[in-house]
């Protein structure tokens, strides 16, 4: 979808046309599923703060005035939704927060080829499940924009607009997780090159 026909479509939901919103709704609803489900460990959960972003957004959209790219708006609301959801969950007991399940991994990884020898698929697995912990271990602040950089794709000054963060403390978080993240994965024994790479670059692209 280009830009043009997505300012289009949101013209068309502004105008009171709401089947307008169900293009959007298909080309965002895995990137904010995947967000939600990095940042709150759970599927059931992810998929309610997915759909209650949509909603939020769906509402809201009258306000929406493309100051920044509707992805970063819909990132941003999904983000508040997630962070809010944690604090919650931190002032009352709860059982322990669930990892992804397979379904949860199938929908945010490619599916392995067959073909590939077993102890491949092992070592794939066992890298996976420890950047999931890796991940976990790090305070909700530091994994949020490294979720929106390295999972969203975005730049430092969209994240800076999902965050309300200036680009300097935007990158100063980023580095600091790449760190934090880096130094668990050592210590765990699993540390892929991308993180390696960028740990020691100082964190930058």
């Amino acid at each position: 979808m280009t830009a043009e026909e997505e300012q289009a479509l949101i013209r068309r939901v502004q105008s009171g046309d709401a089947a307008a919103f169900e293009p959007l709704l298909t080309a965002y609803e895995k990137g904010v599923y995947n967000l939600c489900l990095r940042m709150v460990k759970n599927p059931a959960d992810a998929e309610d703060l997915a759909q209650e972003s949509f909603l939020k957004a769906y509402r809201g959209l009258g306000a929406y005035r493309a100051e920044s790219r509707f992805s970063v708006w819909l990132y941003r609301i999904a983000s508040n939704l997630c962070l809010d959801f944690l604090r919650q969950q931190k002032r009352r007991p709860t059982a322990p927060l669930q990892t992804e399940d397979e379904d949860g991994e199938a929908r945010e990884t490619e599916i392995p080829d067959e073909r590939f020898q077993p102890e491949r698929l092992l070592e794939q697995k066992l890298t996976q499940e420890s950047l999931q912990r890796g991940l976990d271990a790090l305070p909700p602040e530091f994994r949020h924009v490294l979720l929106l950089r390295e999972l969203q794709g975005l730049s430092y000054e969209e994240i800076g607009a999902v965050t309300g963060l200036e680009s300097g403390t935007v990158k100063s978080r980023i580095f600091r997780a790449r760190k934090k993240l880096c130094t668990y994965l050592q210590c765990d024994g699993n540390l892929p090159d991308w993180i390696a790479s960028k740990e020691v670059k100082g964190g930058g692209r």
